[in-house]
């Protein structure tokens, strides 16, 4: 395993994220142990959660099964980079109730002691603001996280599905009252979806943020997703994302010379994602959520995987990039 530092700061990750958001809603508890096994085995050692993962009725459950993995010890917690998020109603009794989402300080306390519990920890090292929060300063916000980090509880703080100004508007924040500000963004960035690359990516590199793309696979899509379907097992592009780009003609016919280019290498198209993000400025990791085992596999793969530059030519064609802004929209 690669290991890299997160933005600026000088926390060694690795350069595979293990995201866990289906641990609960789609593999149960001893699988999700066994990929958090296979994971750190391999030397995997950042984990990316929320407090909302497990949704509906079993909102937290992620969280839970993680603490469950945590408490069986071997060393488990100490050798992870354990990331959670903030943000989503998280009510008693299922109900959204007011002041349990978004980032005050009364839900950011209430939420950082709700997700301590459930893992089973005494800290979280990245703290992530799940969305931005438009009715709460960010003096509150800031003033909230210095706290938690002066207790102990918290050691950075990040963002996820933020705008590139938010991420200017936060550290400059954060700046005047002497703190660390964001390290990291958390954004939607794949080889189909790379608009966080006018102004996300960017402000993050300016400011010392780690970009960590989650949906690398834009919901299956870029995994296989015209073979798989032809071949009966694209269960996953039946729905979501995936149904709706594969609905595009056009965005259709590129999926499929990206699967027709990738075979006449040999190349598994999912580890191929991948591995392109892995290339790209800025990027710490991307994260993978694996429901099996063998999910985990192909991932790790990608790692070890080196994209020649004819290969990334290739890929560029069929998936251009936006450009810079403001020359992305403004000539």
């Amino acid at each position: 395993m690669e290991y890299t530092q997160l933005g600026r700061t000088g926390l060694k990750v690795s350069r595979l994220v293990l995201g866990t958001m289906n641990f609960g809603p789609q593999t149960d508890e001893a699988d999700s142990h066994a990929i958090m096994d296979a994971a750190l085995d391999a030397g995997v050692n950042f984990f990316d959660t929320a407090n909302v993962y497990g949704w509906g009725e079993n909102k937290g459950r992620t969280e839970e099964i993680i603490g469950t993995w945590f408490a069986k010890g071997g060393g488990r917690r100490d050798k992870v980079v354990l990331a959670t998020k903030v943000y989503a109603n998280m009510g008693p009794d299922g109900e959204a109730w007011p002041n349990h989402d978004k980032l005050s300080a009364v839900n950011i306390r209430r939420a950082v002691d709700a997700s301590l519990k459930r893992l089973r920890t005494d800290h979280i090292d990245l703290y992530q603001f799940h969305h931005v929060d438009r009715n709460t300063p960010w003096e509150e916000i800031w003033q909230a996280i210095d706290v938690l980090v002066q207790q102990g509880k918290v050691l950075y703080a990040g963002s996820s599905n933020f705008a590139g100004w938010h991420i200017a508007q936060a550290n400059e924040a954060a700046a005047r009252r002497g703190s660390l500000g964001l390290v990291s963004e958390q954004c939607l960035y794949n080889l189909v979806e790379r608009r966080a690359e006018m102004e996300v990516v960017p402000a993050a590199q300016g400011y010392g943020l780690g970009v960590i793309p989650w949906s690398p696979l834009h919901g299956g899509l870029l995994g296989g997703a015209i073979r798989k379907e032809r071949e009966g097992g694209g269960a996953r592009t039946t729905s979501g994302r995936s149904a709706e780009a594969l609905a595009d003609p056009a965005l259709r016919a590129r999926i499929q010379a990206y699967e027709d280019l990738l075979d006449k290498h040999g190349l598994e198209p999912g580890e191929v994602a991948l591995a392109w993000l892995l290339t790209r400025p800025g990027v710490t990791g991307p994260i993978t959520g694996p429901r099996t085992l063998e999910q985990l596999g192909s991932a790790l793969r990608a790692v070890e995987l080196e994209l020649g530059e004819e290969l990334l030519a290739s890929l560029e064609e069929i998936f251009p990039g936006p450009g810079p802004s403001p020359e992305a929209f403004a000539w």
